[in-house]
């Protein structure tokens, strides 16, 4: 076994494992988690509008 031999099995397992993830990436039962995920970037704006609010009532 030379090096070339570990560099097709490495390219191999690589390869494997890239199918892997995108199976699981891209697998039904995961769309539910990942649009909830999708959205976080957005929870702060609702808390954030709440602050303001609060605050131009305190004024």
């Amino acid at each position: 076994m030379d090096i070339n031999d570990l560099r097709g099995l490495s390219t191999l397992f690589l390869m494997i494992a890239f199918i892997g993830l995108c199976f699981w990436a891209y697998s039904s039962k995961r769309k539910k988690t990942f649009d909830e995920a999708a959205l976080l970037p957005f929870a702060d704006e609702e808390l954030n509008q709440r602050t303001v609010q609060e605050e131009e009532r305190n004024v």
